[in-house]
């Protein structure tokens, strides 16, 4: 079976909405064996969802179209199915009485266009949205079929998930499972030659995809059932284990900062952080994991060389001998924000983030990661390249590694 996603609205042409409906339907169709091809956005316009419609089934089996469900006059998707099938549209009682009792529970007036979200072409089966308004709905002729989707993510994902899912289940003969590991530490295709003649699989196979500060490899097995295709990667993961397993901080859905995190409150192990050139970036980015206040106790943003010395206890002789850049200030700012909050992990950042102020001794990208650890303290130098942000990025994901590193032993 052949799927096509047909997104639909505006919104997404112009740029004033991410296209997520898609890349959520693309990987569940992946998983479910099916061959993707062809993604198309269309404006809310009835000829040109209808000529996307005939080009769409010219080449696929199945249409999953995002979008253009709400109550305007401009929400024309199932009206375009319809007149596709040339099929009349007729009010689904239920979805209507189930739109009215969403309102009134609300205590909101109902609009005319409300009514509109419970007609559907004749004969559809309708998917419930128990998030929303829209209903959606799936029609079959001629060995052809259309599913129809609300474009809220946080509608559309359900209905996906609770109906769609299984319903595509009865055309798929294969399974795929796919494994996301995640590294940081080292560049794309430094990475990549390390496992250059594993690409060259056909089933299981390896795709790499750079990210800011990190490097993931797909891992994905087609196979006749989920338990065979995950005993074909298992091999292919233990080999690139084998190869650049310092690196691999983690695997699937997660981050360098919940992994550090994690780590951080399962050893109960206090921190602070100071920063200088990441102002807050590095304590944002920990933040973002559930929990963390258990052991979070500060972000100190020690911009000025007098809040360095006012707030961490950096030495005024350490600044005017070494600079305020320099591994000597870097130690000193951890130590000093570790031993102010009574915690057993200080890490800090200095650097040159530009685009000026560098000097040929110091130039723009040099940055300095300070790390003291239950009274151990070590420092390393970094030679970042790019933009202001991104060394600023950089600098952050990479601090938070070196900790992972020694907090992992590695």
């Amino acid at each position: 079976m052949v799927v096509e996603i047909l997104s639909v609205g505006t919104e997404l042409l112009l740029g004033d909405i991410l296209n997520t409906n898609a890349q959520y339907i693309s990987k569940k169709a992946a998983q479910l064996g099916m061959a993707s091809y062809y993604q198309t956005v269309v404006g809310d316009n009835m000829d040109r969802i209808n000529s996307a419609l005939e080009a769409a089934f010219e080449r696929s089996d199945i249409v999953i179209t995002t979008g253009g469900l709400g109550p305007t006059d401009d929400d024309l998707t199932k009206e375009a199915a319809a007149e596709f099938f040339k099929l009349d549209m007729e009010l689904d009682d239920y979805s209507w009485n189930k739109i009215k009792k969403f309102f009134e529970a609300r205590g909101v007036a109902l609009s005319h266009g409300n009514k509109k979200q419970a007609y559907f072409p004749v004969g559809s089966v309708i998917i419930p949205n128990d998030n929303g308004t829209a209903p959606g709905c799936i029609i079959e002729q001629g060995g052809k079929r259309i599913i129809i989707l609300p474009g809220p993510p946080k509608e559309m994902e359900p209905m996906f998930d609770k109906t769609v899912e299984p319903y595509l289940e009865q055309f798929s003969d294969q399974t795929i499972v796919s494994e996301t590991l995640r590294l940081c530490g080292i560049g794309e295709s430094s990475a990549a030659e390390k496992i250059r003649d594993l690409f060259s699989g056909s089933n299981p196979t390896v795709a790499p995809y750079a990210k800011e500060g990190e490097v993931i490899f797909r891992l994905t097995a087609k196979a006749g059932s989920h338990e065979e295709a995950q005993a074909m990667l298992e091999p292919l993961k233990g080999d690139i284990y084998g190869r650049l397993g310092e690196y691999i901080y983690g695997e699937g859905e997660t981050s360098l900062e919940l992994v550090v995190g994690n780590e951080l409150i399962s050893r109960n192990m206090s921190i602070a952080m100071a920063e200088s050139c990441t102002g807050g970036i590095l304590s944002a980015r920990l933040i973002n994991c559930p929990g963390i206040s258990q052991v979070f106790m500060e972000g100190s943003v020690a911009y000025s060389n007098a809040a360095k010395m006012n707030s961490l206890g950096v030495k005024a002789s350490t600044l005017e001998e070494f600079g305020a850049v320099s591994e000597e200030t870097a130690i000193e700012m951890a130590r000093g924000v570790a031993v102010k909050n009574g915690c057993r992990v200080g890490i800090s950042t200095t650097g040159v983030a530009g685009p000026d102020g560098g000097s040929e001794d110091k130039p723009v990208g040099l940055v300095y990661i300070g790390l003291y650890m239950d009274g151990a303290e070590k420092v390393k130098k970094l030679t970042l390249t790019g933009s202001r942000e991104r060394i600023r990025n950089q600098a952050a994901i990479l601090a938070l590694d070196f900790l992972r590193r020694e907090l992992k032993g590695i």
